[in-house]
């Protein structure tokens, strides 16, 4: 088996060929022996197959094929699909498919992976990890947990609690579904080439949410209008995204044991989910 566990692996790879990293691909190869073992113990969940997104050289992918049941693996670069080839040569277990995730069919990917539960384990490009996250987070498919090696300052604002100055919008959504826990720092040393960020491995959990929700279309309108101005507090947010005052805004915030002038950052998701059923019933009784 090639192994890609050092720099010099890497580059002899990338020169036999021709391939080059594409930086607004946020090509950045994980090479360290030790990160790429524990991405994959953290990522595989046994007896289950695992969605990787972004294999690249397949470094990662080696880690995962020798864990899980099955691994299928989306690559948009075609330029790396004779690479994965040479380094997945020992893996049956493993489908490569040449697509863009963000365009990519959830079905078909499904069936790919067995049809059962599964999960997603990947070190992804930073510039579109957002997208990614929010895409798998509302697929409805039946994910049993999430292993992301992602730049720091994405991986901290998952994890962010109340009160925290990363806190916000993209917290709150992710914890509606998931527990989040750090699994690992990664640094930038640990890349071919290396980032100007360092990284961070984080797994989310997928669990049924510990509130009722009526409507969430609304309840994820309400989580991005509340931090739409973090300067404002969370009254003013709200009455410029919905149809209705600040004041009976400040009266829902009262009822549910907050301060009427509480900005965003103060509120629990538990306490959006209440703030999301209250508005509602306004809008319903107005």
């Amino acid at each position: 088996m090639i192994t890609l566990h050092a720099p010099r692996a890497v580059r002899a790879l990338l020169d036999k060929h021709g391939v080059a990293p594409h930086k607004q691909l946020g090509q950045n190869f994980l090479c360290d022996a030790n990160a790429l073992e524990t991405i994959a113990d953290a990522g595989v969940v046994e007896g289950e197959a695992v969605l990787e997104i972004g294999p690249g050289l397949g470094s990662l992918t080696q880690q995962l094929a020798m864990r899980a049941k099955r691994v299928v693996a989306v690559e948009i670069d075609k330029g790396f699909l004779p690479i994965l080839a040479e380094t997945l040569a020992d893996f049956d277990n493993v489908t490569i498919v040449h697509a863009d995730f963000l365009k990519a069919d959830f079905a078909s990917l499904h069936r790919a992976l067995g049809g059962g539960r599964f999960s997603v384990c990947a070190n992804l490009p930073y510039y579109i990890s957002t997208p990614i996250l929010t895409r798998l987070l509302e697929s409805k498919l039946p994910i049993t947990q999430m292993t992301f090696l992602l730049q720091k300052e994405v991986g901290d604002r998952l994890a962010a609690r109340p009160g925290q100055k990363n806190y916000g919008s993209l917290s709150v959504f992710a914890q509606h579904f998931a527990a989040i826990e750090t699994v690992a720092k990664v640094g930038a040393s640990c890349f071919v080439p290396a980032p100007n960020v360092d990284s961070i491995v984080v797994k989310l959990a997928m669990r049924p949410a510990p509130y009722e929700l009526t409507d969430e279309a609304l309840f994820f309108k309400l989580i991005r209008a509340s931090f739409a101005m973090r300067r404002k507090t969370l009254a003013n947010n709200l009455a410029a995204a919905f149809p209705i005052g600040k004041e009976d805004v400040q009266g829902l915030l009262t009822k549910i044991g907050l301060d009427s002038g509480v900005r965003a950052e103060a509120l629990g998701v538990g306490e959006f989910a209440e703030l999301s059923e209250g508005i509602l019933l306004f809008l319903k009784e107005k």
